[in-house]
């Protein structure tokens, strides 16, 4: 029987943060860590490649976790590098292990074995989901809760060209959040945040918004913050406050609404 990937000196896959709150929302991080377990060398990438965007989504955890103070409620960040298993794909993805990342090879997922990828899945992906599915259920049991999707971006595109846009709201068919997150947004940022840019929710894009959200019918949202402004402390927690500020107004427009 092969041995477990994580030894007792790598962390654990995920983080709970307020995992007692009854705050009907749910903050969800696949891509905050860019941790990578000790058995696999650092997939043989320098350390500078895992701290670029190809390794994680530079400063969301500190958004995620301002957020879920912020309205007091739980949120579940990963731990691990997307590189060594993408939490945000469904595993027959090309990019749920990639062998290349913006260019770059990762030569410690080359020619992975379904031994290999098994493991990796066991460690790192479904604990995470599996806590995520936990609270989820646990939070649906009293009312119906929104879950937010936090994710950042780079500030220009593959080819060099710039992003315009300082926060995205991503979404698929559910406009509950999104609607009113962009209208308010408007009036905040005018055309700096955009509507499906730089990536687009349509289409059942994002692994966890599919299973946890659009399959259970909750409320939900995906935001993505441009990372040259969460970089430190103050950026993180300066973007926490706008976006939260946009998410009352959302559960504003929802009562209203019931």
């Amino acid at each position: 029987m092969r041995a477990a990937l994580l030894t007792p000196a790598d962390p654990p896959a995920f983080t709970v943060i307020n995992g007692m709150s009854d705050a009907p929302m749910l903050f969800l991080c696949e891509h905050s860590g860019k941790a990578v377990p000790s058995a696999l060398g650092g997939l043989g990438i320098s350390e500078e490649n895992l701290d670029d965007h190809i390794g994680w989504d530079i400063g969301a955890e500190g958004v995620t976790r301002n957020l879920a103070e912020m309205f007091g409620a739980t949120a579940v960040v990963a731990t691990y590098s997307r590189l060594v298993i993408d939490a945000n794909r469904p595993l027959d993805h090309f990019g749920s292990m990639p062998e290349e990342s913006d260019a770059r090879r990762i030569p410690g997922n080359i020619g992975l074995s379904p031994e290999d990828r098994r493991a990796r899945q066991e460690a790192c992906f479904w604990p995470y989901h599996r806590m995520a599915a936990r609270h989820r259920v646990r939070l649906s049991a009293a009312q119906e809760p929104v879950l937010v999707f936090v994710h950042s971006f780079t500030p220009q595109m593959a080819d060099g060209s710039p992003r315009p846009w300082e926060v995205g709201i991503l979404w698929d068919e559910d406009e509950r959040l999104a609607k009113p997150m962009l209208n308010h947004l408007a009036g905040v940022l005018g055309d700096k945040v955009g509507d499906n840019q730089p990536y687009t929710g349509k289409g059942g894009t994002g692994y966890s918004a599919q299973v946890h959200a659009k399959e259970t019918g909750l409320p939900h949202i995906m935001l993505e913050v441009r990372n040259d402004l969460i970089r430190d402390a103050a950026g993180q927690q300066h973007w926490a406050e706008v976006l939260a500020e946009a998410l009352r107004v959302c559960q504003d427009v929802q009562r209203a609404t019931v």
